[in-house]
């Protein structure tokens, strides 16, 4: 008997407005995970990340093309405090958010999301041996293939844009 390891569809989370979303149901897309805040330096990455869904969600078989996945998150330098419903008029108020933001989760620590745990495991990052993949600040990327296999990780510093050669390389894989 073979072991597969897990994907991304084993993981579930619930949207800021409080439908719970299995991401079984983006199964055959590239995903684009991000962890967000509201007050970063790196917010204006909203508008980059919307561009590319815009972009590309109708791109391949069935327009089964990118989806992006934000994740708020405030533990960094608290620059996410508000409430699901302030992130929510926030980031379509600012940048026309509109993608799948789902409700403020930690990455680190006891009590870090399954799925961060699970994407730090897969793509720990450069010092992952260190840091044991800790995500080291707000808008750290994952790539996810359409098998959903993690195929990447990306710094803060990465801006959206810069992903497209790997989008396009996974969007065109079958």
């Amino acid at each position: 008997m073979t072991h597969h390891a897990p994907t991304v569809y084993a993981f579930s989370a619930p949207l800021l407005d409080g439908r719970m979303v299995a991401l079984e149901e983006y199964r055959g897309r590239v995903l684009l995970i991000a962890n967000t805040a509201s007050m970063c330096g790196f917010t204006p990455q909203y508008a980059g990340l919307e561009e590319l869904y815009r972009a590309y969600r109708d791109r391949g078989p069935r327009n089964h093309g990118l989806v992006v996945l934000g994740f708020p998150c405030n533990q960094f330098g608290a620059q996410e405090p508000g409430a699901n419903a302030e992130i929510d008029a926030f980031c379509e108020k600012n940048y026309g958010v509109s993608f799948p933001v789902f409700e403020k989760i930690d990455v680190n620590g006891p009590q870090a999301h399954p799925l961060y745990r699970f994407l730090k495991r897969e793509k720990p990052g450069n010092l992952g041996f260190i840091t044991r993949g800790r995500i080291s600040w707000n808008f750290t990327k994952f790539l996810v293939g359409r098998d959903g296999r993690v195929m990447g990780r990306y710094a803060p510093a990465v801006g959206p844009r810069s992903l497209i050669p790997e989008i396009e390389q996974l969007l065109s894989a079958l």
